[in-house]
C-alpha cells in the first residue's frame, strides 16, 4: 500500500500489522495498524512512528512523498513502543529533526532509548507554525499514559488523537466509512474497554477540549480514521467516559461439574422473565478481553464460581484481577456459585465487587453440590429481584 493523502499535504504513512493477535493481554483477531502522519509544508513534520519491525514499511511510504532527511520535526504524541519504537531509526535518517514532545514524553524517551536528541518540549496549548499550517499540542495525561498528548491542525480541522478513538483493525481501508459503523464501533468499544476504561475522568477532560475544536477528521494512532461517523462516535465516547450503561445484564461464570453453569442459566431466565436483555459468557470459552466490551454497556454484572481449595477458580480470580485494573463504575453486582463444603469462592467474588465500589443489593447465592429444582427456582427468583434494581 502506498502513502494515503488524507488532505492536500497531509498523508498517512503508517504500518499495517496483519498478523498481530494479542496486544496488552487482549485478543486482536483483526490485527492492527500503527498510524503515522506526514505533513508537507514549509517545514516537514512526521507525527508518531510505528512499531520497530514496521519501520521499513513506514519509510517506504515517507519516501513516496519527501526525502526523509528533510524531516524538520518528529512529533511524539506518546512514548509507548508501538508508536515510538521507530523513533531511533527515524532520527538516523533525519538527524536534523527536532523531537517535539511533552515534558513527560521527553522523560520517557530518554528512559527508553538513552539518546540525547534535539528535544523541543511543548506545553499544553502551545502552537508550532510550520508554514501555512499550525500545529497545536494539547496534553492529555493518562489517556492513557502520563506523557500522552494530541496534535491539532486548525487549518485542516484535523485532530491527530493519539490512542484516543483508536481501534485494532488491520485493513486496506483508511477511513471509517470503508468498513462501516458496525465494525469500527465494535472495535472502538473493545479498544476503549480494554485500555482506556480506567481513565474516564481524564477522557472527559479531553472531550471537553475536543468539543471546542472545529473537526472534520479524527486520525488516531490505531485503526481507521474518523470522518463520516464523527457525530456518532463523540457522544458514544462521552457515555463510556461517564460509565453510562444500558439496562442489560452480563452473566460471567466458570464451572467444574456443571452446577455453577446451571445456576447461571437459571439467573438468566429470571432476568429475561423480567424484561432484561442478558449476555452469558463462560470463562472456559471466552477470553477475558472479549468479555470486557460487554461490561462496558451492562448495568448488572453477575459473576459465578465454584469453590476450589477454599477460594475462587483461578479463571474467575484472573478475570476479577483484570476487571479491577479497568475500574468500571456505577455497576450492580451479584455473586453466585456452588461448593462442596467451604463455600468461600462466591463470597470472595462479592468482596471483590464491593471493593470496586459496586452496589451489591442481594445476598450471595451459594448452592451446595448440584442445585435441585427448588434451588434453581430460587435462582430464577433472584434474577427477577435483581432486575428490579437495575
Amino acid at each position: 500500500m502506498r502513502a494515503v493523502e488524507l488532505k492536500p499535504g497531509l498523508y498517512w504513512v503508517g504500518g499495517i500489522d496483519w498478523d498481530l493477535r494479542s496486544f496488552h493481554g487482549y485478543l486482536t483477531p483483526r490485527g492492527t495498524t500503527y498510524n503515522a502522519y506526514l505533513i508537507k509544508d514549509e517545514k516537514i513534520v512526521l507525527v508518531d512512528t510505528v512499531k520497530h519491525y514496521l519501520f521499513d514499511e513506514m519509510l517506504s511510504r515517507i519516501k513516496e512523498v519527501v526525502d526523509p532527511a528533510k524531516i524538520d520535526y518528529l512529533v511524539v504524541n506518546h512514548v509507548e513502543m508501538d508508536h515510538s519504537g521507530s523513533v531511533p531509526k527515524v532520527m538516523e535518517v533525519a538527524p536534523g529533526a527536532k523531537v517535539v514532545t511533552s515534558p513527560n514524553g521527553k522523560k520517557g524517551l530518554l528512559r527508553h532509548y538513552r539518546r540525547e536528541w534535539d528535544f523541543m518540549v511543548v506545553a499544553s496549548g502551545e502552537e508550532l507554525p510550520i508554514g501555512r499550517r499550525t500545529l497545536k499540542f494539547v496534553h492529555t495525561p493518562m489517556v492513557h499514559w502520563p506523557d500522552s498528548m494530541v496534535t491539532y491542525i486548525p487549518e485542516e480541522k484535523v485532530l491527530l488523537s493519539n490512542d484516543a478513538f483508536g481501534q485494532h483493525i488491520a485493513s486496506a481501508e483508511r477511513f471509517d466509512d470503508g468498513l462501516g459503523w458496525d465494525v469500527v464501533h465494535e472495535e472502538a468499544a473493545k479498544y476503549y474497554a480494554n485500555i482506556v476504561l480506567p481513565y474516564g475522568e481524564q477522557v472527559n477532560k479531553a472531550l471537553d477540549v475536543v468539543a471546542q475544536l472545529p473537526l472534520e477528521m479524527i486520525a488516531p494512532s490505531h485503526g481507521l480514521i474518523w470522518r463520516t461517523y464523527l457525530a456518532r462516535i463523540l457522544p458514544v465516547y462521552r457515555r463510556w467516559a461517564n460509565h453510562e450503561t444500558e439496562r442489560k445484564a452480563l452473566v460471567i461464570y466458570d464451572t467444574m461439574w456443571g452446577a455453577t453453569k446451571r445456576i447461571a442459566l437459571a439467573l438468566r431466565e429470571g432476568l429475561e422473565d423480567a424484561g432484561v436483555a442478558v449476555t452469558v459468557r463462560c470463562l472456559q470459552t471466552c477470553h477475558i478481553s472479549e468479555i470486557v466490551p460487554d461490561v462496558l454497556v451492562s448495568k448488572a454484572i453477575l459473576i459465578g464460581t465454584p469453590t476450589l481449595n477454599n477460594g475462587m477458580l483461578p479463571t474467575v480470580s484472573a478475570f476479577l484481577t483484570y476487571l479491577r485494573g479497568l475500574r468500571p463504575q456505577k455497576r450492580v453486582g451479584f455473586a453466585f456459585g456452588s461448593y462442596g463444603w467451604g463455600g468461600q469462592g462466591a463470597k470472595e467474588v462479592r468482596a471483590a465487587m464491593e471493593a470496586m465500589g459496586w452496589a451489591v443489593p442481594l445476598d450471595v447465592l451459594n448452592i451446595q453440590y448440584a442445585p435441585d429444582d427448588a434451588e434453581l427456582a430460587s435462582a430464577r427468583a433472584a434474577g427477577r429481584r435483581l432486575a428490579g434494581v437495575i
